[in-house]
């Protein structure tokens, strides 16, 4: 079951039925869906996607998902997986546009490299970046991503894939990515 997280600014929870409407809008901004790496969805897919978030992802307890939330405003996706893209586990998240730049993504990625050390004990996560994506490759470096290998799409695509250590030799995140549960 997916727990609740806290961080200095950020609450992680599972996603609820009342969340719908902000998880749509989210993936609705052609700009976070092509950060993302993803296709655009209609609408109809992207309620069909969240619905199985409920049903299927919760229900089935395959993954971590969680809703986003800094004082009371919905900010962000996040999730950490076993995927077919690496070996291994790989952190996703996205926040609203509008919260860009504000420090939030780098504690949204720390409060997520917190639960997979702490929690999942893993050693390492993957996260997988558009190579057009300055702003999240940054974040990625300053926060101890190293570079892997590009995967170039049928399209010529180029994401990078990364991953990050969560071994405790590592350098130490701001306190502000550490987790209180």
């Amino acid at each position: 079951m997916t727990p609740t997280l806290r961080t200095d600014r950020l609450l992680f929870r599972p996603y609820r039925p009342e969340d719908e409407d902000d998880f749509v809008e989210l993936l609705s901004d052609e700009v976070v869906c092509r950060w993302m790496g993803q296709e655009r969805c209609s609408e109809a897919e992207i309620r069909t996607i969240y619905r199985s978030i409920l049903t299927d992802v919760y229900g089935k307890n395959l993954f971590d998902v969680w809703a986003v939330w800094s004082d009371g405003d919905y900010v962000g996706h996040a999730e950490i997986k076993k995927t077919g893209n690496v070996d291994g586990h790989e952190a996703v998240a996205a926040l609203v546009r509008k919260h860009w730049g504000q420090g939030l993504g780098s504690e949204l990625v720390q409060g997520l490299l917190s639960y997979a050390a702490d929690t999942l004990g893993l050693e390492e996560v993957y996260g997988m970046v558009g190579a057009e994506n300055t702003a999240s490759l940054a974040l990625c470096e300053r926060l101890g991503f190293r570079h892997v290998r590009d995967v170039v799409s049928d399209t010529g695509g180029v994401t990078k894939m990364l991953v990050v250590s969560t071994a405790q030799d590592t350098p130490e995140p701001s306190p502000s990515g550490h987790l209180s549960r």
